[in-house]
């Protein structure tokens, strides 16, 4: 199994990392907080401050299309996408957590591209805040694993 010769220390191996992230600015907060998690465990998995990309973009909606133009560039190992979708009154709260997770899979696969989706998709603010500082760690894990794991298969 891929991975599992290395160990899961060498997989988390970010010094020779470039990545993009790309963070909706609604629920600007809990977003900020996401991106202030994930840039944080990013650098202490050794991912050179110069190798980090951010860019923001107005919502969830628009954050796959940021991520496809980033993946064509081909300058990214891997890309990370933040974000954060609360629970309204209308079916709008299912439209953006559907489409926005269908567009982020769908530039991943389009372009072969690692990417970690890290756009929250909670009922309440109070969720949001209990997950943002994890999800913000797990999102730069994951984007240097599977970076290393895409490598390994070739």
């Amino acid at each position: 199994m891929f991975g599992a010769d290395k160990g899961s220390s060498n997989l988390l191996d970010g010094k020779k990392m470039v990545i993009g992230i790309v963070q909706a600015r609604f629920n600007e907060g809990i977003t900020n907080a996401l991106y202030e998690a994930c840039h944080a465990e990013l650098l202490a998995l050794g991912v050179q401050e110069k190798h980090i990309t951010r860019v923001t973009v107005p919502g969830a909606l628009e954050v796959p299309l940021v991520l496809q133009a980033m993946a064509e560039r081909d300058e990214y190992d891997a890309l990370i996408a933040l974000g954060c979708v609360i629970r309204g009154e209308t079916y709008h709260f299912e439209l953006v957590c559907n489409e926005s997770g269908a567009g982020v899979t769908r530039v991943s696969l389009d372009t072969n591209t690692p990417i970690a989706n890290a756009i929250l998709t909670v009922e309440n603010v109070a969720q949001a805040v209990a997950r943002q500082e994890e999800k913000g760690r797990d999102a730069a894990r994951v984007a240097i694993e599977m970076a290393h794991l895409v490598e390994q298969i070739g």
